[in-house]
């Protein structure tokens, strides 16, 4: 069964749609009127309320339509804030941030309304990873201030929620997974148009936070300088959507996928973000060994034919150099310094990590300055980030139901057949391999891993229950 032969409703304006339209409409032309009218003290507060009403409401009457809102909420919330805190003044509290975590956290209600019989379908995997998260959480309300603990919840809470939703909901799995490809195509063209364009002229709202954040892993607030981040916050989040997007199109029959391909590549690249290169190989590696011998052979043609599309701009300024001097890196790991930091941060706090068997809690790795802004104390490994916070008691399961997740994958046949299972899987592979590298099950690389994940749980259970539907009619 393909999913194509399934309609594509739901998606599309129409009478049925229409009031989740006019919704999704009114949310952006009143954000534009606040950033054109300068009344960014409004929209900080405003936004985040109005992104959460919107998703309520899309939540409860239109569900295919709150899966893309809530990702395009992600995507887009990280650049709306820097266009407001350009224009309004700094704002280092990040209050608009909050809409994101506010519209996922709509899905603790399918949490509710499904956790007493979740273990019973599968779900256990998705409850062993949230007691592990809930267990840090009081420990950090124990141990360190409650907003640090609080800020940390929401990182580490509203991935897994979004995925245990995309789970229990399979028998949308065919309308879920139109609307997530949809969505993913057209952030990659979208992004990676603006990427391109971050990248050649810095406009003045990313020179503007990189300034004042002072983060260095942007790069520097010049032309030719920003490591591409694209709408969001920082390459590496922007990265995983990247290889999300990308895989996705591998296996598209959009027109829009060609287009989208060349500058999401491109793109991707100008991030500079290598684990996630690697990452992305990983994924690409696993979606070909998923596939029968004719889809994999159509795929390498589409591989080379994107490589044929991309290598030439790869070659050219502004943009050879400085992919080449990052590629070259890879060759050279002892004169590093990134690599001889990760290195050295393994080698002085790996021990200290694995023998804290309570954890430090939800907050343990944040901390408030004298002006009572919350920073991050970056640890640059998720291994490190996950015994540090959780500890042995809450690591055991949530590694644990990580694992039972991945194992399960593997375990179906779904993904012989269904092009977007393969690259759900072959998603949720690349995100986890990069763990040593970073806090990728945090926040929105978080969302990628437990997102696919979840939608590659609902394949199986989807397609375990078409089969078992034929076996009955025979």
């Amino acid at each position: 069964m393909r999913l194509s032969s399934y309609p594509s409703r739901n998606l599309h304006l129409d009478e049925q749609t229409l009031p989740a339209w006019i919704a999704i409409l009114g949310l952006v032309l009143i954000s534009s009127l606040c950033v054109l009218a300068g009344a960014g003290g409004i929209l900080r507060l405003g936004f985040p309320l109005l992104s959460l009403a919107v998703g309520l409401f899309l939540y409860l009457r239109y569900p295919v339509l709150y899966i893309g809102f809530t990702l395009w909420i992600w995507f887009l919330t990280p650049w709306l804030r820097r266009v407001v805190d350009s224009r309004s003044g700094w704002d280092p509290q990040g209050v608009m941030l909050l809409a994101p975590f506010l519209v996922t956290l709509v899905t603790f209600i399918t949490l509710v309304q499904h956790l007493p019989r979740a273990c019973r379908q599968g779900g256990l995997p998705f409850i062993l990873a949230l007691s592990g998260v809930f267990y840090a959480f009081f420990i950090g309300l124990i141990l360190n201030p409650p907003l640090a603990a609080a800020r940390a919840l929401l990182d580490w809470l509203t991935p897994i929620l979004f995925g245990f939703h995309l789970f229990v909901h399979w028998r949308d799995y065919p309308r879920f997974s139109q609307n997530i490809q949809r969505a993913f195509t057209w952030c990659v063209l979208i992004t990676g148009i603006y990427g391109v364009v971050q990248y050649l002229v810095a406009p003045e709202w990313d020179r503007f936070w990189i300034i004042k954040t002072e983060l260095v892993t942007n790069g520097t607030p010049e032309p030719l300088g920003i490591r591409v981040f694209s709408t969001m916050n920082s390459p590496g989040p922007f990265a995983n959507v990247m290889i999300a997007g990308l895989l996705l199109l591998l296996n598209s029959r959009d027109p829009l996928r060609i287009p989208a391909s060349v500058v999401g590549y491109l793109v991707f690249l100008l991030s500079l973000v290598r684990s996630a290169w690697g990452g992305f190989l990983v994924g690409l590696f696993t979606l070909l060994a998923s596939l029968k011998a004719r889809f994999q052979m159509r795929l390498i043609v589409i591989i080379l034919v994107m490589a044929v599309c991309i290598i030439p701009l790869t070659a050219i300024e502004p943009f050879s150099e400085i992919i080449s001097t990052r590629v070259e890196s890879l060759y050279n790991i002892k004169d590093d310094v990134s690599f001889n930091e990760r290195s050295e941060t393994y080698e002085q706090k790996l021990n200290i990590a694995l023998s804290n068997g309570l954890g430090s809690g939800m907050g343990g790795i944040y901390s408030i300055n004298d002006k009572g802004v919350l920073g991050v104390i970056v640890l640059d490994s998720g291994i490190l980030d996950m015994f540090f916070t959780l500890g042995w008691f809450g690591a055991i399961p949530y590694v644990g139901g990580v694992t039972l997740l991945l194992l399960s994958l593997f375990q179906g046949n779904e993904n012989r057949f269904d092009s977007f299972a393969s690259a759900a899987r072959a998603i949720s592979v690349s995100v986890f391999a990069q763990l040593m590298f970073g806090s990728v099950m945090l926040g929105l690389p978080g969302l990628m891993l437990w997102g696919f994940l979840g939608i590659s749980m609902a394949a199986r259970r989807y397609y375990q229950y078409q089969h078992s539907v034929v076996l009955e009619k025979r």
